[in-house]
């Protein structure tokens, strides 16, 4: 009944890298998705295969059950091709047409003479200062190796110069240097740019690191860590304290995966998963660098744009909103789709909130917002202008856990109330509440002003993370979120909501409620309709209400961006249901949740994918899409294009296996990003911006009203 949740994730990097194969996509880019999967996999190998190693042990030996060997013996294998197939696209696709377009990657063998006495020079002045090689002794045992770092094992012969037989030796590789390293273009044979990897430079002077003995083998090697931090909430009384010392532990968690060259001894090999506690199958040997992230440093290097995706500049709204948005928003409530409109009008919202004399108070969440943020900044000078600002810091956000702790610092320094969610959830609802006192001295009142959004309030992802952020000043959206805040710190029940769905209270309860009344309109013999836009599907209780709505005559359409669980398409289950998957230039990151509800047209906004974690162990937030005006933009931008897409599109079948849409005869192809890009980027002001995305012949007629 269904699909497995790992499995259907490594399907998700496989359609990543399918992207990296495509030659209509220019060169540069399929190296970022070259270097996108291989983040993607780190992170999956840290938490996902380091869940499923933690499940299937006992005193941190692998345990004989055999449902978890069989699955992690599966997800094994799986990762085993999905890596041999990455090298392979990066070694006979990639990098032949890099040295076609004039970047070469350099190795030893092939550089020239000028070259080689430059890389020399190099590796004495900048290299070699900042190695420690350690040869293994009683009184040098293994050293710890920090999560995703670079190593080089090396096997010795003869004695060292204590006349003792050594024979193995370990080199770290220092963080600070970079990865790749520019060659002069005046030493080069050929035009374009040239470059070499670090690894390369200490490979061909790594026999200067021990003289008197020979090199007799060497590779490179990484180790990948769980990554999971743990703190014990009941028993800790800082929070933020007890993060700070965790963090430190984090380079050095259980051992889940060992990557080496592939041309690395299998002596030095098994040397290595000794070493780890790792046994044969999670030694990764691949046929270039250990980690391919860092060949992102090239695109940067490179100045030709023919090798880029054309620069996009998303819409943004005339000075006159942002000038007075408060003023905007008294008017009607305002709908941005980022990134292809600018995110700069949340940054001027909060920016003119804490300029503003009139405001008495902001409050927002916090989950991810990177080392640099416009938008911390502005309430940091809100706290100091003397404004009660309330932020909810969530600490656990993960991998940005060190960033929010800094935040939460400099706030609290500024005069902000800081508070850290509850305790056992995570705080992922992105939500902010100004509150302006307006009217006469006599005969004033105290008026909400909301931002609610599907995405984070991060400066770098609004560029390139599809989300939708709703601005209002509607009193009762307002309410709701001044009450989600007021749960937030006071940890008290929340009052009742007049709009707002919240996990962990009810949001799980009120999907199942909306797919069931769909199905109940359907029995009546009535169309019944719901299309869903999320970043994963597992959560087994609404997949169950999704089978029950489809076997009642419910229409519905799935787009899932990653993990997908459900089995689509199955006679007497799920033949109703379609599943997509859209993967472009951006990541899709918006939730949307359409239920027709016999023409109400009921959409929500949401923080939370269809997920367990999201529905039961994190703070989220949906909210309605009250104008209908705005309603019909949420269809004809988040909804619809992303239907008829036929380029970027992979539709999955019952047996979990996705397969690319393509343009029919005759049709022509359709991509949803590019159809948003030219309708909303170039647009100017608001009301162009509604027209062009929400023009009704765009919506189709059972979403008209």
């Amino acid at each position: 009944m269904f699909l497995d949740r790992e499995l259907s994730q490594l399907a998700f990097n496989r359609r990543v890298l399918a992207q990296a194969e495509d030659p209509a996509i220019p060169l540069l880019e399929r190296l970022r998705y070259l270097c996108i999967v291989s983040s993607n996999l780190d992170e999956f190998f840290e938490v996902r295969v380091a869940s499923l190693l933690a499940a299937a042990s006992v005193d941190g030996v692998l345990s004989e059950h055999p449902s978890l060997t069989a699955n992690l013996n599966r997800v094994s294998a799986e990762c085993h091709a999905l890596v041999t197939r990455q090298y392979e696209i990066l070694n006979t696709e990639v990098l032949p047409l890099l040295q076609d377009a004039g970047i070469h990657i350099v190795r030893h063998s092939q550089r020239n003479e000028a070259q080689r006495a430059w890389v020399k020079e190099y590796f004495e002045r900048e290299v070699r200062p900042l190695l420690t090689p350690i040869g293994l002794d009683p009184a040098h045992p293994f050293p710890q190796v920090v999560n995703k770092s670079l190593n080089f094992i090396v096997a010795l012969s003869g004695k060292d110069a204590f006349g003792r037989g050594t024979a193995i030796a370990i080199i770290k590789a220092p963080r600070v240097l970079p990865r790749i390293i520019p060659l002069p273009t005046e030493l080069s044979d050929t035009p374009g740019m040239s470059f070499c990897l670090l690894s390369s430079v200490i490979h061909a002077h790594i026999a200067d690191l021990f003289a008197g003995r020979e090199v007799m083998a060497y590779s490179q090697f990484r180790v990948t860590r769980d990554s999971d931090l743990w703190v014990d909430e009941d028993e800790v009384k800082n929070l933020r304290q007890a993060l700070k010392g965790e963090l430190l532990g984090r380079q050095f968690g259980r051992s889940v995966r060992l990557e080496v060259a592939k041309n690395c001894p299998p002596e030095l090999s098994q040397f290595l998963l000794d070493q780890f506690g790792l046994d044969k199958t999670r030694l990764y040997q691949v046929d270039g660098p250990v980690n391919l992230v860092r060949l992102n440093e090239i695109a940067e290097h490179s100045k030709n744009p023919a090798l880029r995706f054309a620069p996009f500049i998303p819409g943004v709204l005339n000075k006159s909103v942002n000038n007075d948005i408060f003023a905007t928003l008294r008017r009607h409530d305002m709908l941005l789709h980022h990134p292809f409109q600018s995110f700069q009008t949340v940054i001027d919202f909060v920016r003119s909130a804490a300029n503003d004399p009139c405001v008495v108070a902001i409050k927002q969440t916090v989950y991810r917002t990177g080392m640099n943020s416009d938008l911390m900044e502005a309430l940091i000078l809100a706290a100091r202008l003397g404004k009660e600002v309330t932020v909810v810091v969530e600490l656990l956000a993960r991998f940005d856990e060190e960033a929010n702790i800094n935040w939460a610092d400099k706030l609290e320094q500024a005069g902000a109330q800081v508070v850290y969610g509850v305790v056992g959830l995570k705080t992922h609802a992105k939500i902010a509440l100004v509150i302006r006192r307006e009217g006469s001295s006599g005969n004033s009142a105290l008026r909400y002003y909301a931002h609610l959004g599907t995405g984070n309030y991060h400066p770098t992802t609004t560029k390139f993370y599809t989300d939708f952020g709703l601005l209002t000043s509607n009193p009762e959206l307002g309410r709701d979120v001044n009450e989600v805040f007021m749960h937030l710190t006071s940890l008290a029940k929340p009052h009742k909501l007049h709009h707002i769905w919240l996990a962990p209270f009810a949001l799980q309860e009120q999907i199942i409620k909306a797919i069931r009344n769909e199905a109940k309109i359907a029995k009546s013999g009535k169309p019944a309709r719901i299309i869903v836009k999320v970043n994963a599907l597992v959560d087994e209780s609404v997949i169950r209400a999704l089978y029950s709505a489809s076997q009642d005559g419910v229409r519905i359409d799935l787009i899932v961006r990653g993990a997908c669980t459900l089995r689509p398409g199955v006679p007497g289950l799920s033949e109703n249901i379609r599943v997509r998957s859209i993967i472009g230039r951006f990541l899709e990151h918006s939730r949307i949740y359409y239920f027709r509800n016999d023409l109400a047209h009921d959409i929500y906004l949401g923080s939370a994918d269809w997920m367990n974690r999201n529905l039961f162990r994190r703070i989220e937030v949906a909210f309605p899409v009250l104008d209908r005006a705005l309603k019909r933009r949420v269809m004809a931008e988040g909804l619809n294009p992303y239907l008829k897409d036929n380029v970027n599109a992979w539709e999955l079948e019952a047996d979990g296996q996705y397969h690319r849409r393509k343009p029919r005869a005759k049709q022509a192809p359709f991509s949803a990003q590019k159809h948003l890009m030219h309708a909303l980027g170039t647009a100017t002001d608001e009301s162009q911006m509604t027209v062009a995305a929400g023009n009704e012949r765009t919506v189709p007629k059972e979403a008209r009203e």
